[in-house]
């Protein structure tokens, strides 16, 4: 479903990613993982063009990313992101975060944008908060929406970036309850997180990044138990409790 082939990106002399190269199969878990800094959340920001890359080629589905007649306003409404920090519009209330986009991009009416928002709502726990704002909301709440909003597209897959970095020790498990369960419903995914006890209930593959290259592409189960690269068993050690 996603094909990454020798992608490269430069910031000026900054070589942030380097030749990675990785196949994502529909209905596949796939955990990037790495140090700070190693190019992680840039390289899944290139799946739906939000950052440009200067070499190789992706596809999603078929849909070449990087070509300039690709539509990425339609290829974003199908591949689901969910930030690290919300990016809620925090002067509309949780029920109008969930269905502008429906209404705009996938021209919904407004009752059945709204049908759509409040089963996701109740889905991710939070169908009484509809009318609230996101100020008035916890992180966590406020991530549980953001993944809400990204699924009232029917997107064909969901990347995340660090999904809960931002969000207070006791918050984090709600939003990993969520995405646990979309991955056992069969949702094709791909997260950029620390939580590696996330990675090894969840993953089936995992990506370990260091430099702007992917050192290690393989089975979680190889990976935790007999990683093949010095840096990796590195991180691993500082990571694992």
């Amino acid at each position: 479903m996603i094909d990454i082939n020798d992608v490269s990106k430069w910031y000026g002399q900054f070589r942030v990613l380097d030749g990675c190269t990785t196949v994502v199969q529909k209905g596949e878990v796939v955990v990037v993982c790495g140090p700070s800094g190693s190019g992680k959340s840039t390289l899944i920001k290139t799946i739906n063009g939000l950052e440009d890359f200067q070499q190789g080629s992706i596809t999603v589905d078929g849909v070449s990313v990087g070509h300039s007649k690709t539509n990425l306003t339609s290829l974003r409404a199908r591949v689901g992101m969910v930030f690290q920090h919300f990016e809620l519009f925090p002067h509309m209330s949780i029920l109008q975060n969930l269905t502008l986009a429906q209404i705009k991009v996938l021209r919904r009416s407004r009752d059945e944008a709204d049908v759509k928002a409040q089963t996701l709502l109740d889905r991710v726990g939070l169908k009484s908060h509809a009318h609230k704002f996101p100020g008035q909301m916890s992180g966590g709440q406020q991530q549980r929406v953001a993944i809400a909003r990204a699924l009232s597209m029917d997107p064909m897959a969901m990347l995340f970036d660090e999904p809960t970095s931002a969000l207070d020790p006791e918050m984090i498990n709600e939003v990993l309850d969520v995405m646990t369960e979309l991955a056992q419903e069969g949702m094709t995914m791909v997260c950029v997180t620390h939580e590696m006890g996330f990675a090894r209930k969840v993953a089936d593959r995992v990506l370990f990044m260091d430099g702007g290259v992917i050192v290690e592409d393989c089975v979680k189960d190889n990976f935790f138990d007999a990683p093949r690269s010095d840096r990796a068993r590195d991180f691993l050690a500082k990571v694992l409790h």
